[in-house]
């Protein structure tokens, strides 16, 4: 996977289409991403003007200097390209976890007639399926699903990056709330904890860092 990142407003350069104002605003992102653990081989680099257009969905003649941005990519090799348009087909979805165990945090939970508890939550791993028996944790409250939807439709699977609703046997809108985390009982089900170890990025962004 890479990122694009366009460089935008070149026709407001002085001189318009300035070729060193990009490198030069193409290095400084480049140091600073580095600096927060992306690596700049990975991101596409595309001068562009959104007002007029140039290097959008075609090549600009006003940027004739620019030869093309190429990235590498771990899965594929390398892809390269002129234009936004062509950085952005070139991107590789990312692919989606559900190979772990199920962690799905709740968003919120309803009460809705002649259904039930409804908890509604997104997919961060695993996979959620009618039948499939859940545990809520920190409570360790274990029970069924009933079944599983997403923008009013059923779901015979949802997958991470699912925003879905689900409907829950025998338990009461009291006995589960935002913030807990439901989980495959059957499949390293979530735990509470007293501590855990994480890693934290604090990132500031100073107007000197950018110009």
């Amino acid at each position: 996977m890479h990122n694009p990142l366009e460089t935008t407003r070149g026709d407001s350069t002085e001189p318009p289409y300035s070729q060193a104002r990009y490198e030069e605003i193409a290095k400084e992102v480049s140091t600073y991403i580095k600096k927060i653990g992306f690596n700049p081989a990975t991101v596409a680099f595309v001068p562009i003007s959104g007002w007029h257009g140039d290097n959008m969905m075609e090549a600009s003649e006003k940027m004739t200097w620019f030869k093309g941005w190429k990235v590498e990519r771990k899965e594929w090799g390398y892809s390269s390209g002129i234009t936004l348009l062509e950085a952005l087909d070139a991107i590789l979805p990312p692919s989606r976890p559900t190979g772990k165990p199920l962690r799905l945090p709740l968003q919120d939970v309803y009460k809705i007639g002649g259904i039930g508890t409804v908890p509604v939550g997104r997919v961060e791993t695993g996979t959620l399926k009618p039948g499939m028996i859940v545990t809520f944790a920190p409570v360790m409250l274990t029970t069924e699903v009933k079944s599983v939807e997403m923008h009013h439709e059923s779901l015979t699977e949802a997958l991470p990056g699912d925003n879905v609703g689900f409907n829950v046997k025998n338990v009461s809108i009291k006995e589960i709330r935002r913030g807990f985390v439901a989980g495959d009982s059957k499949n390293d089900p979530p735990k509470g904890a007293d501590n855990f170890t994480a890693q934290v990025s604090l990132k500031k962004l100073n107007k000197r860092d950018i110009k």
